[in-house]
């Protein structure tokens, strides 16, 4: 099974790209989200791999890093979500963006994906809310999320998705609030800390 490439690009597509190893050209299928790091042609470049093996083909599918790589295990584990829809969410929402959507159950954030509609999406961050604090894939969002499940923090949040915003947008808004002010902040005071982390 491969799990890292490292070469040569050769060529990019709108879904993939070819990698030059050792004069093997490797056809990998790859997120919007990773297409955009990528190098120019000729530039050498390195991609984490997903291998999948089925009875009528062999699919490569490359990751920028491993925590995007884990996330795209992670959602086909949905029923409904295969591998190019989870591409798809991976293209509308970074690893660390998934953290805070899930955590908040923001079903609107999730359903930007194309081919994700409001059930699916549902589906997906009702699933994977109990595992998104078990993975270990480094993010400040999934602390910050932590943050806001109760309390004066919760309705602070509440207060804000009222006043037009993102539920993700106010979660996070409400947990730098939550970490400037500390603990026992009161709910005007998070709620006026939050709208001005929005506004930066």
């Amino acid at each position: 099974m491969i799990a890292k490439l490292a070469g040569v690009l050769d060529s990019v597509g709108e879904d993939w790209a070819v990698i030059d190893v050792a004069g093997v050209g490797y056809l990998v299928y790859c997120s919007a989200r990773t297409l955009r790091t990528l190098p120019a042609p000729g530039v050498p470049v390195r991609l984490f791999v997903e291998t999948h093996v089925r009875q009528d083909h062999i699919h490569l599918y490359g990751f920028v890093d491993e925590s995007e790589r884990d996330w795209f295990r992670l959602l086909q584990t949905v029923q409904g979500v295969g591998a190019r829809v989870a591409l798809a969410i991976l293209a509308a929402l970074g690893p660390s963006d998934l953290v805070v959507a899930i955590a908040a159950q923001d079903k609107a954030a999730v359903s930007q994906a194309n081919g994700v509609g409001g059930k699916l999406a549902g589906r997906i961050v009702a699933e994977l809310r109990d595992t998104v604090g078990d993975l270990a894939l480094g993010t400040v969002a999934a602390l910050d999320a932590a943050r806001v499940h109760g309390g004066p923090e919760a309705d602070a949040v509440s207060a804000l998705v009222n006043l037009g915003y993102r539920r993700t947008e106010a979660v996070a808004a409400v947990a730098g609030a939550a970490r400037q002010l500390g603990a026992g902040a009161r709910l005007d005071a998070l709620v006026r800390t939050g709208l001005q982390e929005l506004g930066r």
